[in-house]
């Protein structure tokens, strides 16, 4: 296996004439970046991250408010309402127009950034095979043909190489601080991976089905794969920390599976300037594995995850997946501090299990953004529910995984109006 020192392979990825915005496209970034500086000076956002802070350090606050459109902000800020028409431009415009619209509209705690960040020109980690997806189109659903197909596979793999394009980085940084870096400073700061759960990339390479097979039939291969998998990142994450290229995000950095990082527990002890693993958030997640025992999950999936999860500062666990049946396990997270629960949980036996000992991340369903009519008495009576079953626990409330919001940008709006209102009578 490559040594940690040599995962990080600098790149040249970046198209010359991407770099090239028109004037008008400058110019409509210097004005929505100018309003979102605006908005993340007002005084109110100080006021949100202090409540962050205090609720991420299991402080008694009231409910916590967050709602990620995610795929429907597609909806709410469409192709044809960009100005921009050059890919990167584009792409920032779309960011800027989230955070003028997160601050000016949408009504929750999210904390607008008073920075523009920048993240390195690089490819996904590259562990030797990948997997060939079929459609995926638009948006829509896709397949994919797993490469891993016999155990003699695994010998093809590797620990993953991560290409970086560290010029066209700079480049980019340099760009948008000549267009509106005295307004909003560019920042390179990039987020390496979302999870490090792990089984997202064992699907990919081995499929979904034939994992769930492996778990009975081969558990050796599926703990070869494991292990490759476990300790292939931990080798990335000592060459990103080696190298410099961790950052922190204990700030209004999303992180977990909802949720903004603001905290004054982190960066860790003895922090001289340069980002360890246990200076940030991490999460660990298995959705892929929701059909798997309790048991398989401890013995198969877990004790590859552990290790990852403990060199950081504070760890998130669980996304979609109910994590009931799990928390006997989870429980030995030692950093452990904000917890998932799923439309698909058993609400009340989670405020049971986390009590005020850990963040209850709590996930309203999704679907009554993207049911026909928005019920609002619909939605508040399932909020005042499960708010009621977490009672006295530290309670988040994360509306996220939309795929649509039947092009009503309003909705997002009126849910988080009723969170609100829910919120304050608990």
């Amino acid at each position: 296996m490559p040594e940690s020192a040599d995962l990080i392979l600098p790149a040249s990825l970046a198209p010359e004439n991407d770099f090239a915005f028109t004037n008008a496209e400058r110019q409509a970034l210097r004005v929505l970046a100018e309003q979102a500086a605006e908005l993340a000076a007002r005084p109110i956002e100080t006021e949100k991250r202090a409540l962050w802070t205090r609720h991420n350090a299991l402080k008694p606050t009231r409910p916590v408010i967050f709602c990620d459109p995610e795929n429907s902000w597609n909806e709410i800020i469409p192709p044809e309402a960009l100005a921009c028409q050059n890919p990167i431009a584009r792409a920032w415009e779309f960011h800027l127009r989230k955070q003028v619209f997160w601050g000016a509209q949408m009504g929750d705690d999210y904390s607008v950034l008073p920075y523009f960040p920048v993240e390195h020109v690089h490819q996904e980690p590259d562990w030797g095979l990948r997997q060939v997806q079929i459609g995926g189109q638009d948006g829509g659903a896709y397949r994919w043909d797993a490469p891993v197909k016999t155990e003699q596979d695994i010998d093809r793999l590797h620990f993953p190489l991560l290409r970086v394009d560290f010029a066209a980085t700079q480049r980019l940084a340099e760009l948008a601080d000549s267009i509106f870096g005295d307004l909003l400073p560019a920042r390179i700061k990039t987020s390496w991976w979302w999870t490090l759960g792990l089984t997202q990339t064992l699907v990919y390479l081995r499929g979904l089905e034939q994992m769930l097979y492996d778990l009975t039939d081969n558990p050796r291969l599926m703990q070869r794969l494991m292990a490759l998998l476990s300790q292939g990142t931990a080798a990335l994450l000592d060459a990103l920390q080696a190298a410099g290229l961790l950052f922190l995000n204990c700030d209004g950095t999303y992180v977990g599976s909802g949720g903004l990082g603001w905290s004054d527990e982190l960066p860790g002890a003895n922090f001289s300037g340069q980002v360890r693993t246990q200076d940030m958030w991490a999460l660990g997640e298995s959705q892929e594995s929701i059909g798997v025992s309790p048991r398989m999950f401890a013995e198969l999936i877990f004790p590859y995850q552990l290790p990852l999860l403990e060199r950081f500062g504070l760890t998130c666990y669980g996304c979609c997946e109910p994590v009931d049946n799990r928390w006997p396990t989870l429980k030995h997270i030692p950093n452990l501090r904000r917890v998932s629960v799923s439309p698909w949980s058993d609400r009340a036996k989670m405020a049971e299990n986390l009590g005020d000992r850990y963040i209850y991340s709590m996930k309203p369903n999704p679907a009554s953004l993207a049911m026909e009519t928005f019920d609002e008495e619909r939605i508040r009576l399932a909020l005042r529910r499960d708010l009621q079953a977490a009672g006295g626990c530290r309670v988040e409330i994360i509306m996220k995984d939309n795929h649509t919001i039947r092009r009503d940008p309003t909705r997002v709006v009126r849910w988080v109006r009723i969170a609100r209102e829910e919120a304050e009578k608990v």
